[in-house]
């Protein structure tokens, strides 16, 4: 339920300092039973740094490789799977996602279909779509709901909420999985309780470092299937994954932690 997201960390290029830390992670990652690792090829140099390292470590079989293709025509679209295949050096991905569909959603259906098509000769085992934008949230709901989506991704965290008010609801109710990105608001909530000591009530959900209570947040929501912070160290891989263990906060105890960080923020 905890996975790797790798837009900046990952984009790297030939930096072998840089791929040998990043390489570490994953192996933390791997090590300690976690297995969902999300890329992009608009994330610079990341496709080609996460092939790579999986692929040297020898643990394709033990992740889930979930990558995405912007809504294009298909002959381009077609193209940019095709270099992904080879970037993340695997015949097979776990997941194929369209990022970030546009309003048009007519076009959106068109690339599902042939995303559907891949998936039907086992080149993707699930599909779906993305986005990191609030203001994306009604579409991707009339997608779950006018197709056959395996997976949407959204940003969803303590500091933006906005998928609770209807989107969640909606992946339930159409049996889709969510996948959570920006968990940390691009490091908006660790500013936000910057020199703050975590509340001792925190015990109460086994939550031991801020990292852990933003997670625990996310993670008790029903919808929710698997959050993926982005990790450039193996030590934030330790700490976030302690996330995943143990209890998570109820209802009342997720008002309560909403409360306080709107306090701070």
């Amino acid at each position: 339920v905890v996975g790797l997201g790798t837009a900046i960390v990952f984009d790297i290029g030939a930096d072998a300092a840089r791929r040998a830390e990043r390489s570490r992670v994953i192996a933390a990652l791997v090590d300690n039973g976690a297995r969902v690792i999300d890329t992009a090829p608009s994330y610079g140099t990341a496709e080609s740094v996460v092939g790579d390292l999986v692929a040297e470590l020898g643990v394709r079989e033990r992740v889930f490789l979930a990558t995405k293709v912007r809504a294009a025509p298909r002959d381009a679209a077609v193209a940019e799977m095709q270099a992904s295949l080879r970037r993340l050096r695997s015949g097979r991905l776990d997941l194929m996602q369209i990022h970030n569909p546009d309003a048009d959603l007519a076009a959106a259906a068109e690339q599902l279909a042939l995303l559907r098509e891949w998936k039907a000769q086992d080149v993707f085992r699930y599909v779906g779509v993305t986005h990191f934008q609030a203001a994306a949230n009604e579409r991707l709901i009339a997608l779950m709901e006018r197709e056959t989506l395996d997976v949407v991704q959204v940003n969803y965290s303590m500091a933006e909420r906005s998928v609770e008010r209807r989107l969640l609801a909606a992946a339930a109710a159409t049996g889709t999985a969510v996948l959570v990105n920006l968990p940390f608001a691009r490091g908006k909530l660790f500013a936000a309780v910057r020199g703050k000591q975590l509340p001792d009530w925190a015990a109460e959900f086994g939550a031991a470092s801020w990292a852990q209570f933003f997670l625990k947040y996310v993670l008790a929501h029903d919808a929710v299937t698997c959050v993926i912070p982005g990790m450039d160290k193996p030590e934030y891989v330790q700490d976030n994954l302690e996330a995943a263990r143990g209890r998570l906060p109820d209802a009342a105890l997720r008002g309560k932690m909403a409360d306080l960080l709107d306090a701070l923020r």
